[in-house]
């Protein structure tokens, strides 16, 4: 009876193990796999902009815009489950200039993202749950033979990451405000 008890403890044990492992290294993604990323439209106005811009219309796309004038749009996917928000663009050789993802979490909070087995650098920018940008970070792929960058923090319950670069190339930054795509849980009416 003993050894039965012993055996299995052993075997939680081990479970355990084997599943803290999957999680930390990242091997639990290529089993459960990331699934369909949706597509939507998200545009960015000026912080001193009081009418939002309209995206173009059919178009999966972030905007970047001035009144109404855009100036720029770039396609997204959508990553909105946890599989999909820790795979992020790892799995992606490179962005054209005109494409992204967002990132949508469950509740607005404190994030730390890091550039897991990124090839390439991009801006990463923090938008809170009223869609207001809090924070851009000009982020580095991780040194040659690292599996992952320094940590890029802020507070959000979104975040978009786009090629590096394209923050200041259409002047997007901290304090502008963020329409979302439809069908992604928006700020409060």
């Amino acid at each position: 009876m003993a050894r039965r008890a012993v055996a299995a403890l052993v075997g939680v044990i081990v479970a355990v193990a084997v599943a803290v492992l999957a999680f930390q290294t990242g091997l639990w993604v290529d089993v459960v796999g990331v699934g369909e990323y949706d597509r939507g439209t998200v545009t960015v106005a000026g912080s001193d902009n009081t009418t939002p811009c309209t995206a173009p219309p059919n178009r999966t796309a972030v905007s970047a815009c001035d009144g109404s004038q855009t100036l720029a749009t770039v396609d997204v996917r959508i990553a909105d489950t946890q599989t999909q928000r820790y795979t992020g663009l790892s799995d992606t050789e490179s962005l054209g200039p005109n494409e992204g993802m967002l990132f949508v979490h469950d509740q607005e909070g404190e994030y730390a993202y890091v550039m897991r087995d990124m090839a390439f650098d991009i801006d990463i920018i923090f938008i809170d749950a009223n869609g207001t940008i809090t924070t851009v970070h000009h982020a580095s792929a991780p040194p040659e033979g690292e599996s992952y960058s320094e940590r890029y923090a802020g507070r959000g319950k979104y975040v978009l990451e786009v090629n590096r670069g394209w923050a200041n190339r259409t002047g997007v930054g901290v304090g502008d405000r963020v329409e979302l795509p439809s069908g992604v849980a928006g700020p409060p009416a």
